[in-house]
């Protein structure tokens, strides 16, 4: 059995796919089911597709993992498999994820050297380490100190300037402009709290960074935990932006500086988010949204509006402040009616 899981399309698909008898074997656990049933890909369950293998450890999740496109549940209770699906029981399914994540495609050593395969008029600098099935376009310049791990590809006519990382399996478009200190594709900030501490769910993912993107210095970008994080085409990022794993960036978008995205957003094209903005985990904002600077977002917001505003504090008390701020233009008009009447008197 083949140990790699390639990344394509923003899938982790088995090179040669396993049945849930062999996964279930391979992790001591036990399956209802189809036990012939072919898994294809392992995927976190964001962005599951049918044939994947997705994990469930919570019960008030089961019903959404149950009910998506996975058709193999990796889960920690025996429920009814749904028509045309299997289940795999497992005592913790966070740490068979792992387990069965990190035997088809298992960490690289950190001290893996090879050599590029280099396309015309490529310029290196000094000091640059590559990792092993390296490629890099026509044209393309790297500066000095820059660290490029395995099954990285970089287009032609890119820049990557000094002392900028790309995590292995990272992939660079071309015409793209890196600027110093950057790193792309480290692990994603995915852990599950334990009794005994917190324990990490490995990136297996993939940064995909598409044509003519721009990021400035020191900026961060993790690589999808299954999937892939993806930065749209055109889009220009300032210095020091943090994006989370598994997080979509559309076409031509602007972010100021400390712009900071956690996991599993959904950003769509031509949005703006000026300085400082924040960004919480699981929701899209709208093709053309603006969000003015030091603006927290926590729930979705539609395209083509500019938005702006938060206050951190008690979140219940917060909430009931947010509602009763919602309910004064209903108040002042009520006020305003009862001044009328009163002078009307």
């Amino acid at each position: 059995m083949r140990k790699l899981l390639l990344t394509l399309q923003g899938h982790m698909k088995l090179n040669q796919p396993i049945t849930v008898r062999d996964a279930a074997s391979l992790i001591n656990a036990r399956f209802a089911g189809n036990p012939d049933q072919l898994i294809l890909g392992l995927e976190e369950i964001h962005m599951v597709a049918p044939g994947d293998l997705t994990f469930v450890d919570v019960e008030k999740y089961y019903k959404k993992a149950l009910n998506s496109a996975a058709t193999i549940i990796l889960i920690n209770n025996e429920v009814e498999v749904p028509e045309g699906k299997s289940i795999i029981i497992s005592d913790d399914p966070f740490r068979d994820y792992n387990r069965l994540t990190e035997h088809f495609q298992p960490r690289l050593p950190l001290n893996i050297q090879g050599q590029p395969i280099l396309g015309k008029n490529v310029k290196i600098g000094a000091n640059v380490v590559f990792g092993e099935n390296v490629r890099i376009g026509d044209n393309t310049e790297i500066g000095h100190n820059v660290v490029i791990g395995s099954h990285v590809n970089i287009g032609q006519d890119t820049l990557i300037y000094p002392n900028v990382t790309l995590y292995n399996y990272s992939q660079i478009g071309n015409r793209v402009c890196i600027q110093a200190g950057t790193v792309i594709g480290g692990e994603a900030f995915y852990y599950k709290s334990r009794p005994t501490g917190k324990d990490k769910l490995l990136s297996k993912g993939r940064v995909v960074i598409e044509d003519r993107v721009e990021i400035g210095a020191n900026c961060t970008i993790d690589r999808g935990v299954s999937g892939d994080t993806r930065i749209g085409e055109g889009t220009i990022f300032d210095n020091l932006i943090q994006i989370g794993h598994d997080t979509v960036v559309g076409k031509n978008c602007l972010f100021a500086s400390q712009v900071g995205v956690a996991g599993v957003v959904t950003i769509e094209d031509n949005v703006i988010l000026w300085g400082q903005v924040g960004v919480n985990k699981d929701l899209t904002i709208g093709k053309g949204a603006i969000l003015l600077g030091k603006s927290g977002v926590m729930s979705s917001l539609e395209g083509g509006r500019t938005y702006f505003g938060f206050v951190a504090s008690d979140h219940r008390q917060a909430l009931r402040e947010f509602a009763a701020a919602r309910r004064l233009p209903e108040v002042l008009q009520r006020l305003d009616q009862l001044e009328s009447a009163r002078n009307e008197i």
